[in-house]
């Protein structure tokens, strides 16, 4: 197989005539940066999503924010930048203050670990390279929620706030940003009548929300999905009203459908006697299928506490056996009434687009095979069976650094570990999910090396 690798970026996704137009990163002799299109008979879209401003003036032109490597870049040499700035004998006290008060806006699982890394980077290095100003320098975290790691466990979220309050970075929630200046943030208090405050900062960073890139809104209006956040795929990750372009990631979301749109479809793929009724044997023998389809109907199952399907029939007719239980569509319609609240959507987390990209390389690695023979759910509104099975998220837990080697983690059976042993689970995790053995060796020897000697401050 031949594979080509291009550093560019995408400029418009011509759906009609199955072409890409892009822009090399790189420029040629004339510091000008060559356009090229790509032919396409298959198109994976997975660019991620745009920082999400919510209108907020000042934002764009005065904040840092935390999506690609560049502006990783940016904000370190914007730090040191701060404290060489804060070091000259010119500056006054006051001004010294400002310039060396860091402001995170977003308490989220993103903000909250660039906080704790900051924390750790200025007071494990740069107070030693900067001893007469270490005691000016502040970072303050701003959340316009009640809490900071809103979605994690209430333990998890109590111990952040109290470490980081111990850590003495100062957590602001309930204020929401409504302005960014030059010098100045501009925040309006959620619980004390809309108060407006003023907070000076050297560094700004944004760590809120996620947009849509252009290109892909125009690619949206192209196939009919407007007024949209994310590109809407199916359970395969194929692009709705297209045939050959998939999306995966945190420009896509899957719109799952729900069982109450296709419960003719199924009692009629059921009914196989045709006698306008369903017996438990009947709905069993289409069960599997029903739960690969519908994830929903295994989730109420296991939020009802029932077994099987037939716990769930019997419920509708207490009085009689389950074998001899018969339900006809109206009675069939009553009973998964309730099925589709169980429909959620998937968190915009690497952990999602890391599984979809597995499960899609899978299904293009196998397609010729399951062409032939289809190894996906019965298609209750044609004939045959899907080719591939229809992806599933497996939630494999969270975790939250919160600076000097303390992580909070929340794993699968509501199990919340906090602490040193929860930051090298982290550690162990991460190292796993490197592409290549030799980057899982560099990452763990840098790490030791960091654990024993500290870090290597000529590097910065």
């Amino acid at each position: 197989m031949d594979m080509q690798f291009s550093e560019a970026e995408c400029l418009k996704i011509d759906a009609t005539n199955r072409k890409v137009y892009c822009r090399s990163n790189i420029s040629n002799n004339l510091n000008e940066k060559e356009e090229f299109v790509v032919d396409y008979d298959y198109l994976i879209i997975a660019v991620g999503a745009n920082v999400n401003t919510f209108n907020t003036p000042g934002v764009m032109e005065n904040c840092h924010f935390l999506k690609e490597v560049e502006d990783a870049q940016k904000i370190r040499r914007t730090v040191i930048d701060c404290f060489e700035r804060a070091s000259l004998p010119s500056v006054s006290e006051e001004e010294k203050k400002r310039i060396l008060h860091f402001a995170i806006v977003g308490g989220g699982p993103t903000g909250v670990e660039f906080a704790a890394s900051l924390h750790d980077y200025v007071t494990e290095d740069l107070v030693n390279i900067y001893p007469g100003i270490k005691d000016l320098v502040k970072i303050t975290l701003l959340e316009a929620g009640d809490h900071i790691l809103s979605m994690f466990d209430k333990r998890i979220t109590a111990f952040a706030e109290e470490k980081f309050g111990r850590d003495g970075i100062d957590v602001k929630t309930g204020s929401m940003v409504v302005k960014v200046s030059q010098k100045e943030i501009s925040t309006k208090e959620m619980k004390n009548g809309g108060a407006i405050t003023t907070i000076p900062y050297g560094m700004a960073v944004w760590s809120t929300g996620i947009g849509t890139r252009p290109f892909i809104r125009d690619f949206m209006s192209q196939i009919g999905q407007t007024n949209r956040r994310a590109i809407a795929t199916d359970e395969w990750l194929r692009v709705e009203a297209t045939n050959n372009v998939y999306a995966l990631g945190d420009c896509a979301t899957i719109n799952q459908r729900k069982v109450m749109e296709d419960i003719a479809a199924i009692f009629k793929k059921a009914d196989k006697d045709n006698s306008g009724t369903l017996t438990v044997k009947e709905f069993q023998e289409v069960l599997a299928d029903i739960c690969e389809r519908y994830p929903q109907v295994e989730l109420y199952l296991k939020s009802q506490q029932m077994h099987n399907i037939a716990d769930l029939l019997k419920g509708s007719k207490e009085d009689v056996e389950k074998e001899s239980i018969e339900l006809n569509i109206e009675e069939l319609k009553t009973i998964l009434s309730k099925v589709d609240s169980q429909m959620k959507f998937l968190p915009a987390t690497a952990q999602v687009a890391s599984q979809q990209g597995t499960y899609l390389a899978k299904c293009f690695n196998r397609m010729e095979e399951c062409e032939k023979n289809p190894e996906g759910p019965i298609r209750f509104r044609g004939e045959g069976r899907h080719r591939f099975k229809p992806f599933r998220y497996k939630h494999l837990g969270q975790f939250a650094p919160l600076g000097g080697e303390q992580t909070a983690a929340q794993l699968p059976g509501d199990w919340v570990s906090i602490g040193h042993s929860s930051q090298w689970l982290w550690y162990s995790v991460y190292a796993s999910k490197q592409v290549s053995w030799r980057t899982r060796a560099l990452v763990v020897s840098d790490w030791t090396r960091r654990f024993i000697f500290g870090r290597d401050s000529s590097q910065i």
